[in-house]
């Protein structure tokens, strides 16, 4: 049923608030936990952007890796990938690439005119995934009534 289980992750305490909850599912359904971070590097127009490609790409393995082995740990069975881009995009595009049977993620909670300023990746992702996706609230965070 669920063979491989998407989670996208930032690099933040949000994202990460998944992982117990998901390792104790892909564990109880033997599945095997897929662990993306996208990086994207932000530099000054007429700069070379290619050393901080570099760096955000071998930071973000260095995350995801450092994980996996925390995660191993408790028994569970991970893989990780680094892709570089748009988050939503390329989220949605190892979806595909790699038979993903459900995606799990955490979101801010956002809603009303926050949500429709900073945008949501979730969003994105639940529309355009082709997968189930299971959404969990972090903890702690109330959600915005606007």
């Amino acid at each position: 049923m669920f063979g491989k289980i998407l989670v996208p992750l930032d690099g933040s305490a949000l994202a990460e608030a998944i992982l117990p909850r998901v390792t104790e599912l892909a564990k109880d359904l033997g599945a095997e936990l897929l662990l993306l971070r996208v990086a994207i590097a932000h530099v000054f127009p007429g700069v070379d952007p290619t050393e901080e490609e570099v760096r955000v790409v071998r930071e973000a393995e260095e995350y995801v890796e450092a994980l996996a082995d925390k995660l191993a740990e408790k028994g569970a069975r991970t893989r990780t990938a680094v892709r570089y881009g748009k988050a939503a995009a390329e989220i949605i595009a190892h979806i595909a690439a790699n038979g993903v049977d459900l995606v799990a993620m955490s979101t801010h909670g956002r809603s009303g005119l926050s949500r429709m300023v900073m945008g949501s990746v979730a969003e994105e992702v639940v529309r355009n995934a082709g997968v189930p996706v299971l959404l969990s609230r972090a903890p702690g965070k109330p959600q915005e009534h606007q």
